[in-house]
């Protein structure tokens, strides 16, 4: 289940986020956008999540399947200047606006080994009208891994 945050702005703590595409680290956007922002980052697993080819990024939609990933934590003092860089990023202008690109919303993240469990994060999930468009003629990135220089449909 999927609940956004009132107004769209901070909820009562500070949420890490779950990135699962071009935030990435070794992907491009993880140096332009989180290189001196976070302080952890560790492998995770968005469950109940199908990933999808976007044109030059994934899109995470609501399925029956896991979306592999990492989960950030915000360096002290800056997490609301990294929520904002995030939210214009995945072009997430509200909850529920028509022109947003992207929905951010507290999910359940799993993360995996010995002392693995589970930590309520922020994830950006395809947007109402582009999730009807993925689940009608979308290509399914099996795995749910990105990697970049993926062709479309490739392994």
């Amino acid at each position: 289940m999927t609940t956004p945050a009132p107004g769209g702005g901070l909820s009562d703590a500070e949420l890490p986020f779950f990135v699962y595409g071009t935030l990435l680290p070794g992907e491009p956007n993880h140096d332009l956008f989180l290189r001196g922002r976070t302080t952890g980052e560790r492998p995770a697993v968005l469950p109940r999540a199908l990933l999808y080819e976007g044109p030059g990024y994934p899109y995470a939609i609501e399925g029956h399947g896991r979306v592999h990933g990492t989960l950030l934590v915000a360096a002290p003092g800056i997490y609301g200047e990294l929520l904002g860089l995030l939210d214009h990023l995945e072009e997430f202008l509200g909850p529920g606006h028509p022109r947003n690109l992207y929905e951010r919303v507290v999910r359940e993240v799993e993360l995996p080994g010995p002392d693995g469990g589970s930590v309520r994060a922020w994830v950006y999930l395809a947007a109402t009208a582009v999730t009807r468009s993925l689940r009608t003629g979308g290509v399914l990135i099996p795995g749910g891994r990105w990697t970049t220089g993926r062709t479309p449909g490739g392994s």
